[in-house]
């Protein structure tokens, strides 16, 4: 039997741009943008085993998603300050195919297109069904401590996930929360040595 092909029906960009917060107007808008691949879930409505395919598609889709979202910010990639990663599976799959497409081989094509990364790329997964939306949760990219990018971007595909489909979404900003005032590690403090601080 032959290997599946990765068949993807859709790819959708979003860019949020905050031009103030609060009572306050923003000298320098806040952006975020997210890319999503709409594809065929090839074990929907079976139980497989191995999901190493996932992995692979992971890797090819990887590429592609952080290119769009970088590009759509305008920034060259070493301007990214937080990452994100989220899947949704369609109703005829489980949330373990979110898995194998987020956590063992996207974080290497992610990190490649963002100018490196040393912290923990955060995922979130969910089941969905056509138009569901998502926190995609954010963090900065070389120290996982620094409070200030802690955010997260909604992102939600209009028509996906069909039953037998998947949604894989990477997202990234090109600085922190506005008026960011809890406390904690800041970016000029941060040493970006462990992925933590």
């Amino acid at each position: 039997m032959s290997e599946a092909k990765l068949e993807v029906r859709k790819m959708y960009t979003v860019v949020e741009e905050t031009c103030a917060d609060g009572e306050r107007v923003l000298d320098k808008h806040h952006r975020k943008a997210a890319a999503a691949a709409v594809f065929k879930n090839p074990f929907a409505g079976k139980y497989q085993e191995d999901l190493s395919l996932l992995y692979r598609w992971s890797e090819e889709l990887g590429v592609v998603l952080t290119q769009r979202a970088v590009a759509a910010l305008g920034i060259g990639p070493e301007k990214v300050e937080s990452y994100g990663k989220a899947a949704i599976v369609g109703e005829n799959g489980e949330l373990e195919h979110c898995a194998a497409l987020m956590h063992p081989a996207l974080g290497k094509p992610m990190r490649a297109n963002v100018g490196g990364g040393k912290a923990i790329i955060p995922s979130a997964k969910k089941l969905g069904y056509p138009g569901a939306s998502i926190d995609v949760p954010l963090h900065f990219k070389n120290a996982a401590f620094v409070r200030s990018h802690f955010d997260a971007i909604e992102v939600r595909v209009p028509d996906a996930p069909r039953a037998n489909e998947l949604v894989l979404i990477v997202a990234v900003t090109e600085s922190g929360r506005p008026w960011a005032r809890v406390g904690g590690l800041t970016v000029d403090e941060a040493k970006g040595e462990d992925g933590l601080r």
